[in-house]
């Protein structure tokens, strides 16, 4: 601990997390330099921020759980800092300006392990013979420093040292490789505008394989053991790659990887360009084919279009839940509207205690968001027609492509689409459909006919 800063925690703008983020500062790039000890499951590591001051400040907030900061600088400066339970206060030599561009550097070491939380536990987690991150949404401190916040995307440089007989799959190209003894030290570089909770490294006994022909080259870390059986439910993503292509427009990264554990997992996940399943979710049968497609769609709505506050997470879940449906319907021949009756039923006779555009924390990940999600997306379509529909949504992922998002843009879109395809009329009868599935509690109606 350093020098004697005793201030509290600014307020923060997303009630979601409030223990995250600091809105006096943006961070525009990580470079994080990280060594890693498998047996030991020792991390140590020193990260260099360069930070947009957002508003006069005198100090800064770091978000950091559960390892030890032993050092930190602001503008090559020694700076005074407390750590205190998730919150590294940073006080600089003088007190920085808005519109000033900044680096601070943080040298911190620990046993990192997830962080628990109202979700269950987030972040790192070491497993039998190896660690993986899984940090949605609020677990990315538990292994670097940073600006915890949804709606900051900033781009990566990670440098990775561990064990040699492991290998390293992390966010962003593989641009180094160097083996040094018994260790192995990889640089990744992420160009795109990445949030934090979307960075992850794993670390296992992976075998590469590459999957193709696909819209982009998709690879899949696997243990050679599970080959036979990942690799047979994974067969019909390459043309999952064209056919979300088609519908939401152009693939949004350079590629995409699957890793898949040795340790089962409770439930898939999303990262940027690259997903997470347990062997449990891929075992030789197809059984959990629609959540190989809910994660790749995560791709564009979730990674490439982020949500500006957790309140906004339909626009991530709704839009991944209905590409499993898309899929059903190209796929299997099962129309979307069969899979939408099907939820609307089950939706009917739970709770009407849930408004979709702002669920509260504790239900964020209800899969009531999920389902009655997608059922906007559904009716939404029911109401402009495919051609149109499709249409709004492509230009909705173009506009918007590695940025924020808000569930009022996405309503100011899609009325304007109606109105420039039929008219004011149109426009008032989308905000009034939207409005219903978004803000209201009790589960409208579906229209009979899709």
């Amino acid at each position: 601990m350093g020098g004697g800063v005793t201030h509290e925690a600014p307020t923060l703008a997303d009630p979601y997390t409030p223990d995250r983020g600091d809105p006096a500062y943006a961070v525009t790039h990580y470079d994080l330099e990280l060594d890693y000890k498998v047996s030991s499951n020792r991390l140590s590591g020193r990260a260099v921020l360069d930070v947009r001051v957002a508003q006069d400040s005198r100090r800064l907030v770091v978000d950091l759980v559960g390892l030890r900061v032993s050092k930190v600088s602001v503008g090559g400066a020694a700076a005074k800092w407390v750590h205190r339970g998730s919150r590294v206060v940073v006080t600089p030599a003088r007190p920085l300006t808005r519109g000033e561009r900044t680096q601070v550097a943080i040298t911190y070491a620990g046993t990192p392990g997830p962080v628990s939380t109202r979700w269950g536990d987030v972040g790192w987690e070491e497993l039998s013979d190896g660690a993986l991150v899984a940090a949605q949404p609020n677990g990315a401190p538990t292994w670097f420093p940073c600006n915890d916040h949804p709606r900051h995307k900033a781009t990566y440089r990670l440098s990775f040292e561990c064990d040699s007989p492991f290998e390293v799959v992390a966010t962003g190209a593989l641009v180094s490789s160097r083996a040094r003894g018994s260790r192995t030290r990889r640089i990744f570089v992420q160009d795109v505008p990445m949030a934090t909770y979307l960075a992850t490294v794993h670390v296992g006994r992976y075998v590469n394989r590459d999957l193709g022909p696909a819209a982009v080259p998709v690879t899949v870390a696997l243990p050679a053991v599970r080959e036979r059986a990942v690799l047979h439910d994974l067969a019909r993503l390459p043309e999952m790659t064209f056919h979300f292509g088609e519908l939401f427009g152009d693939y949004p990264f350079d590629d995409y990887t699957v890793v898949v554990t040795a340790d089962d997992l409770e439930i898939p996940l999303e990262a940027h360009a690259l997903a997470t399943f347990g062997p449990n979710w891929l075992d030789g049968n197809r059984r959990h084919e629609r959540l190989v497609a809910h994660e790749l769609a995560h791709q564009w709505f979730g990674n490439s279009l982020t949500t500006a506050t957790w309140a906004d997470i339909w626009l991530n879940e709704g839009f991944a839940c209905y590409a499993e449906w898309l899929w059903a319907e190209h796929a299997d021949g099962v129309p979307a509207h069969v899979n939408a009756t099907t939820y609307w039923a089950r939706l009917s006779r739970l709770p009407q205690d849930l408004v979709l555009a702002d669920p509260g924390p504790d239900l964020m990940f209800d899969d009531r968001v999920y389902k009655r999600g997608a059922l906007t997306l559904h009716a939404l379509r029911q109401r402009l027609g495919d051609d149109a529909f499709f249409d709004m949504v492509r230009d909705w992922v173009a506009l918007h492509r590695h940025g924020s998002v808000s569930t009022e843009a996405f309503v100011e879109h899609a009325t304007g689409h109606a109105a420039r395809a039929a008219g004011e009329e149109a426009r008032d009868d989308v905000r009034r459909l939207l409005d219903e599935w978004l803000w209201t509690q009790p589960l409208p109606a579906l229209a009979a006919r899709a």
